[in-house]
């Protein structure tokens, strides 16, 4: 993995990008409890990515991946509850489930990197110790 800060993931990119989607496309919703909500979630997502990084521990940093991942969770679903109460067009919900979808996958490929360079690290230390 070669990055030197959050800023140059492109998960947290994407994710940045999303809600600024999401702020944009929710502007003129008027149901303002659907729209906070949404907007929330939708800042969870490179927060948590940021915030998990700068806390230089690879279990943080997957425990804030997961976080990030579940908070896109809660955005797809709130994104399907609108579409139902037409919040939100036909192509602006596909539009952003399918976004939302690549970033959980992202965010679930990155952690499982994080935890494997982890695990061979200890690895790598253990065998040094034991010689």
């Amino acid at each position: 993995m070669a990055f030197q800060s959050f800023e140059d993931l492109e998960v947290w990119q994407r994710g940045c990008r999303l809600a600024v989607d999401i702020f944009q496309t929710f502007a003129s919703c008027r149901n303002f409890t659907m729209q906070d909500q949404v907007q929330r979630a939708a800042l969870s997502v490179p927060s948590n990515v940021a915030e998990g990084y700068e806390r230089n521990s690879n279990k943080e940093f997957i425990r804030f991946l997961n976080i990030a991942k579940g908070s896109c969770g809660e955005l797809r679903t709130q994104i399907y509850i609108s579409r139902k109460l037409d919040f939100v067009t036909k192509a602006d919900f596909e539009r952003l489930i399918a976004e939302c979808k690549e970033i959980s996958a992202m965010l679930h490929g990155l952690s499982q990197a994080v935890a494997r360079r982890a695990s061979n690290k200890s690895s790598r230390a253990r065998m040094r110790s034991e010689t």
